[in-house]
């Protein structure tokens, strides 16, 4: 059960953007890492980015590098992921996280760590 709140998801055509927005305020003092991950029907979980919050490095899969940018907005408690320039591919339901976990290893190997939300459907029509 999602215990984090995503919010942003939509349709959108290629080259288009969106930003996905999640409340994070209850779970930023328990865990050291906050990320974005996305699930198509069918396939296995996929790590998008993650922010490691003791001291802001950022990781990133490779399929979104230069294209995607997670941030975080401490005085609003608000994790965010901007896609830009986005395609068919990275049509999928998006899941925002919270846990204590290696960010590099959590990114490659997505697990049930911690807190996740619900998810927010992105569709990218080409």
């Amino acid at each position: 059960q999602g215990q984090l709140v995503e919010s942003g998801g939509g349709s959108v055509q290629a080259g288009g953007s969106l930003r996905l927005s999640c409340g994070v305020s209850t779970y930023k003092y328990s865990t050291n890492s906050m990320g974005w991950f996305r699930q198509v029907p069918g396939k296995e979980r996929e790590g998008v980015a993650v922010l490691y919050t003791r001291d802001g490095s950022t990781f990133y899969a490779d399929s979104v590098k230069g294209r995607f940018d997670i941030s975080q907005d401490n005085a609003k408690n608000i994790l965010y992921l901007q896609m830009n320039n986005l395609q068919p591919e990275d049509t999928a339901m998006y899941y925002c996280a919270a846990a204590q976990a290696d960010p590099r290893l959590w990114l490659l190997d997505p697990r049930d760590l911690g807190y996740w939300g619900q998810g927010t459907q992105v569709t990218v029509s080409s």
